[in-house]
């Protein structure tokens, strides 16, 4: 098949995956049916559970107590076989020749590979990596398309509007909603995939600035900046993957928020390409009064209006200090009154999670075996915390925190926020543990693949909500779950939240939830859509919001009549029309009364 977008044919060859199982994107070779690297993730071999790769801490380490935790837990029986995977069967792409044509002519890069359609046919939530592997996705692009700068965008816009055809902006494909997967569309699909337009275009190190193209990851932009002694801040957990037009286009917000602010916070301007043309400010500036800000309406709108290829973004230099710790709780509810007053107080440590009992043993199960030294020190601590603390180890919660700036100032708050923690009952627990909290974030999305391959089901959701309502939202949450699960006969379950960010006015919490559907469904991912949409709806109804920060997309969009009222929405209708009349950004995210 035609095409001016080559990768190195060696790279895929020298992996122990098969090379159709992987695709390179932007620097990287990842994974086409499951989350990360291609050369990482976990494996049960020589009946225990080990990480291959050495890009995390993790990495080439044997997990004994992760191992035994998979079955105590979630009833996995490793004397079974992985779930076998099964072939796609992927539709010929239907796409004039003579768009192609133009596209050559003009030198801008195209894919027809199928693995390539078939990688930008989904995200990366359940449902996706699910699809691919057991041979049920849907309709996939039938181009891809790699422009290289703001004119060959403007041209693939342009050929789409003079030949009818969708476009769906791809940035690194990290999704959890279903944003980027195909519509039911009879038009041909172009995936607009940004991931060569990722060059720092300019540094202002007078105003603290950078110029920064969209379809640079978290990674390569901190690379980058780093170079010269900044830092953006923005970490989401996906943030290896994730690009600066996805963070745009919902509304971002990452683990440093405490410091560098969300992205809403960290973005000056940035340039839209629409059907109607372009959206750009004609100056820079920190503030205006000048009307609505586009900025406002225009962020988070998910590949509705057109696709951002540039944004001025504020920078900040590096910190001299980075500094880990953690606090241990008696039990959820005093961690959460002391999450409470750090955040009521002003104190402001870059990161700063509260994760609950069933999550603190999970990640304690993610160690390598331990020597007879460590065993007689885990057993000390566990008597010293149980006889002296009186702390029960079935409600014990964990705190991990990141310090980071000036060294003085580092040294204050932590000094202050342990005070707080003792005042609550809290337990200095060190920079490993809250190192270790850390870290599992990046490796949490390569468990719930793994989990797959043993008939595991497992997707995290998170929320908004004000402190008054959060400690009420949490148990509502877990108790319908539980009381669900039990109604379909689901025995081995796991419910676990954590607190991830905070607010003056209220925190964002993560749930996490998986169940073993052996004997269960043919369709565990229809029963687990049916359940979630169950925890969504006890979310709302207790206070808390559709999505702090994953968004919305299509598998979310049936509960916007929900959060907010009707002349509101009608504004996004407007705004769609006003920017793309013919539909032609036709990926269907947000409200599903629109016609999009």
């Amino acid at each position: 098949m035609t095409s001016v977008f080559k990768e190195n044919p060696d790279e895929s060859n020298s992996r122990k995956r098969n090379p159709l199982e992987e695709v390179r994107q932007g620097r990287e070779l990842v994974k086409l049916d499951g989350w990360g690297y291609a050369d990482s993730g976990f494996v049960f071999e020589e009946n225990i559970v080990s990480f291959v790769g050495e890009r995390y801490k993790i990495g080439k380490l044997e997990l004994p107590y992760f191992t035994a935790w998979c079955t105590d837990v979630l009833g996995v029986d490793f004397s079974q076989p992985p779930v076998q995977r099964r072939p796609l069967d992927i539709p010929p792409p239907k796409v004039e020749k003579r768009c192609l044509e133009i596209l050559e002519k003009n030198g801008v890069g195209f894919c027809t590979e199928d693995r390539y359609r078939v990688f930008h046919a989904h995200g990366h939530g359940l449902g996706d990596i699910y699809a691919v592997r057991y041979g049920s996705i849907g309709r996939v692009p039938d181009l891809v398309v790699y422009p290289a700068n703001q004119a060959e965008v403007e041209l693939v816009i342009s050929l789409a509007m003079e030949h009818n055809l969708a476009i769906i902006p791809f940035g690194g494909g990290t999704t959890v909603t279903g944003a980027v997967n195909c519509p039911d569309d009879p038009r041909s699909i172009i995936s607009l995939d940004m991931s060569r337009m990722c060059k720092v275009v300019e540094i202002d190190d007078r105003n603290c600035t950078a110029t920064v193209e969209t379809g640079i990851t978290g990674k390569h932009l901190e690379e980058e900046l780093s170079k010269s002694g900044y830092t953006v801040g923005h970490e989401p957990d996906s943030y290896e993957f994730s690009t600066l037009g996805g963070w745009l286009s919902t509304r971002a917000s990452g683990m440093k928020k405490n410091v560098y602010g969300n992205i809403e916070d960290i973005v000056i301007s940035f340039t839209l390409v629409t059907p109607r043309g372009v959206v750009k400010k004609h100056f820079q500036a920190p503030r205006v009064s000048i009307g609505p800000d586009i900025n406002n309406y225009v962020l988070g709108s998910e590949g509705s209006f057109g696709v951002f290829t540039q944004a001025t973004l504020k920078i900040c230099k590096l910190p001299d200090v980075k500094k880990h710790g953690s606090v241990l709780f008696p039990d959820f509810q005093s961690g959460f009154y002391f999450m409470e007053q750090v955040s009521k107080e002003g104190c402001k440590p870059a990161s700063i999670r509260l994760i609950d009992n069933e999550q603190f043993l999970f990640g304690q199960s993610l160690k390598a075996k331990e020597t007879f030294r460590d065993r007689l020190i885990s057993t000390a601590k566990k008597f010293y915390l149980a006889r002296y603390c009186k702390f029960d180890l079935k409600k014990i919660c964990l705190v991990t925190m990141l310090f980071q700036g000036e060294k003085e100032e580092t040294e204050r708050q932590e000094k202050r926020v342990l005070s707080i923690a003792a005042d609550h009952g809290g337990l200095d627990t060190g920079g490993e543990n809250g190192e270790r909290g850390y870290t599992l974030t990046f490796i949490i999305a390569y468990i719930r693949d793994f989990g797959l391959d043993y008939r595991i089901v497992a997707e995290s959701f998170e929320t908004s909500v004000p402190w008054d309502k959060t400690l009420s939202l949490c148990a509502n949450v877990k108790n319908r779950l539980g009381r669900e699960c039990r109604t379909r006969g689901i025995r081995h379950f796991l419910i676990s939240s954590r607190i991830t960010q905070t607010y003056h006015s209220g925190a964002v919490v993560y749930f996490y939830f998986a169940f073993n559907h052996t004997g269960i469904t043919e369709d565990p991912v229809g029963l687990y859509t049916e359940l979630e949409h169950i925890a969504r709806q006890e979310i709302l109804g207790s206070g808390g919001s559709l999505s702090h920060h994953h968004g919305v997309g299509k598998v979310r969009k049936m509960f916007m009549p929900q959060t907010m009222t009707q002349p509101a929405l009608d504004s996004f209708v407007a705004l769609k029309n006003h920017f793309d009349p013919k539909n032609i950004f036709a990926a269907g995210n947000l409200y599903t009364q629109s016609k999009l």
